[in-house]
């Protein structure tokens, strides 16, 4: 099983890959987010501020199934770990980007990204802990 994890992180790897270096048209508007962006200012949103949030949320939505995979992939990875990958990962990333004429590098996307591993890591852990404890035959949540 965790051949096949493995494979499907190293999958998902690539085609993150692909996403963050293919060329894209220099204005940061274009593509899916503008128009989704677009949509929302059409009923009412402001644009700029719904950009910047979209663009935030698909960073660190793009970074969660890391620290799942990376969490589910290798039995010795810890959240703190974890979390560090993606954080070294996301620099990778930024610093290609910083010789790449079509992209840009910032640090609010190495900040997303890194979070966005981190609460991956975290689904793990909490089911990892849940599962512990169920095996134990201890109750999972608090009595309340």
């Amino acid at each position: 099983m965790r051949l096949l994890l493995r494979i499907v992180f190293a999958a998902y790897l690539v085609a993150v890959g692909i996403v963050v270096w293919s060329p894209q048209p220099t204005g940061g508007d274009a593509g899916v987010l503008g128009a989704i962006a677009s949509w929302l200012a059409s009923v009412g949103l402001p644009y700029r501020a719904t950009y910047d949030t979209l663009e935030v949320a698909a960073n660190v939505t793009m970074f969660v199934p890391f620290g799942v995979l990376a969490m589910a992939s290798y039995q010795f990875m810890r959240v703190w770990s974890t979390t560090l990958a993606g954080l070294v990962t996301s620099g990778i990333i930024e610093g290609v980007q910083l010789f790449l004429p079509t992209r840009y590098s910032t640090v609010s996307d190495l900040i997303a990204n890194t979070s966005g591993a981190l609460v991956g890591a975290l689904l793990v852990a909490v089911a990892r802990r849940r599962r512990a404890h169920s095996l134990a035959g201890e109750p999972s949540g608090r009595a309340g």
